[in-house]
């Protein structure tokens, strides 16, 4: 679930650049990393903490918001 949550903030410029901005990751590095359970957990973050994303996240997987945050609790720190 935390990768289709990635794939659905990537797949707006605007998200994408404000997550890059405040996480401080590179375009690179995000790609690299998109098999670290702890880069899942931190982009799981900036979604859990933006509750407009977190809504229309959920609305766009079809899944409640409770289920991102369990997906998000099941990631390392």
């Amino acid at each position: 679930m935390a990768l289709q949550a990635v794939a659905w903030i990537v797949a707006d410029s605007d998200r994408a650049a404000r997550m890059l901005a405040l996480t401080g990751l590179a375009p690179d590095a995000l790609r690299a990393g998109l098999a670290d359970p702890r880069l899942l957990g931190a982009l799981m973050d900036f979604l859990l903490n933006h509750e407009p994303d977190l809504l229309a996240c959920a609305d766009a997987l079809g899944v409640a918001p409770t289920a991102l945050a369990a997906a998000r609790a099941g990631l390392p720190a």
